[in-house]
């Protein structure tokens, strides 16, 4: 890791206390309508065409208010970016925060507290802002609470001579065997099997949505002690390195793979990716993640909307997010970012707002999964830490590699970091 990007990572904790201290949202001196900027993850032009017909109806009844920017900033470095953003003095009003830095951003204080000026915040769901609370006060609008499924391209399983997920998930028999094998057989006449999105070898936290079914944890509850190198992981993860290296069912390292383009069978990814169906030359379907050897299971990804303090704009920022939150652009953001606002979590409410899914597939991945998932690993301190077990992680993606080795050494980096 270069210097730079470890001094960022080292102290995301430090300077998150420091931007508590900031200016505290005081109004800027300056004349005329004021500009908003929201730092957020996608690039995607649904998701923009939305977020910026919600910013002109907004403006229409506030003209002290600029323009409204949405700054993408790709995922894989997306904290480190706006971590170097706040350090140089250039923070956004506003930004998606992701589950995995949550922990940092509301234990530190560094973002307005929200709870008073959301419409309706009593009809959040508790599982879907317990991440972002601290002693009864909401610090970030869990706007996206959303489990992954599986995206499967029904051409290719069919190609293959394989049965369909949803025809096994009949049988009972939907489950991480049965997929890898149809990953196989559509590998082995040389398309791409699964691919878990946003993974590339590198989000290792990403994997917890396979790891689960076999009941395995990146640590343990009360987040102290390492259990990388518990047998419940030793075994997911065996399972993965084997589907790389031997079945070759899953696209190794440095395999560029897309699954919206038809060259891959399944893509285990959340449901906002649906946007990018809408021209697909292929049939598809989405069902939930596949049954481990511990059963059933959902994992969920999270991004909250934060106010930073440090924001010359805050006030501005805060009303703008109260807006954008309200019932009536929850409903309409649903239809790619599943809603935290329990009035809006039925079959029939979200077949109006996401029209390329249907009754079935968000019954069975999004409002099922919603009810009974467990987010995505997240503890404070998680830069330090994703970067540390990344590194550690990174022997583990050859053929040779020995598994339980390999985790043992995770444990080893990552347990001082912990606090155990």
């Amino acid at each position: 890791m270069k210097a730079s990007g470890k001094l960022a990572v080292l102290s995301l904790t430090a300077l998150l206390v420091t931007t508590a201290c900031g200016n505290g949202g005081t109004a800027p001196a300056a004349q005329g309508p004021q500009p908003l900027r929201m730092s957020i993850w996608t690039s995607n032009e649904a998701h923009l065409k939305l977020f910026n017909e919600i910013a002109a109806e907004y403006r229409k009844s506030h003209p002290q208010v600029g323009n409204i920017t949405f700054d993408p900033i790709p995922f894989e470095n997306y904290t480190t970016t706006l971590t170097t953003q706040i350090a140089g003095g250039n923070p956004p009003d506003l930004a998606w925060i992701m589950e995995n830095s949550a922990p940092d951003f509301v234990g530190s204080g560094a973002l307005v507290p929200l709870k008073s000026k959301i419409e309706n915040a009593g009809e959040l769901v508790p599982a879907a802002t317990r991440l972002w609370e601290r002693d009864g006060e909401l610090y970030a609008y869990p706007f996206s609470t959303s489990p992954f499924g599986v995206f499967v391209n029904t051409d290719l399983v069919k190609a293959a001579g394989q049965k369909p997920p949803r025809e096994l998930m009949k049988a009972g028999q939907w489950d991480w065997e049965h997929a890898n094998e149809i990953n196989k057989a559509v590998a082995a006449k040389g398309k791409n099997g699964f691919t878990i999105l946003n993974f590339d070898y590198k989000a290792w936290d990403n994997l917890a949505t396979v790891w689960q079914g076999w009941g395995a944890k990146a640590w343990s509850d009360d987040g102290g002690t390492c259990q990388f190198n518990a047998p419940e992981m030793v075994e997911a993860m065996t399972f993965v390195h084997k589907a790389i290296f031997t079945d070759k069912s899953m696209p190794g390292p440095g395999t560029a793979v897309d699954f919206f383009s038809g060259d891959t069978t399944m893509a285990v990814a959340q449901i906002s990716r649906a946007a990018m169906l809408k021209d697909a030359t292929f049939k598809w379907d989405l069902v939930p993640l596949p049954a481990g050897p511990k059963g059933k299971y959902a994992v969920i990804g999270q991004a909250g909307i934060g106010v930073l303090k440090k924001s010359p704009r805050a006030q501005q920022a805060t009303d703008f997010l109260a807006y954008f939150a309200n019932a009536a652009n929850a409903a309409k953001l649903a239809a790619y970012f599943p809603p935290a606002r329990s009035s809006l979590l039925t079959a029939d409410t979200m077949a109006k707002t996401s029209p390329m899914l249907n009754g079935d597939q968000l019954q069975e991945v999004v409002i099922d999964g919603i009810q009974k998932g467990v987010v995505k690993p997240a503890h404070a301190g998680q830069a330090e830490l994703a970067q540390t077990a990344r590194a550690a992680l990174d022997p583990l993606w050859k053929p040779e590699a020995d598994v339980k080795a390999v985790l043992d050494g995770v444990c080893a980096k990552i347990q001082p970091l912990l606090g155990g």
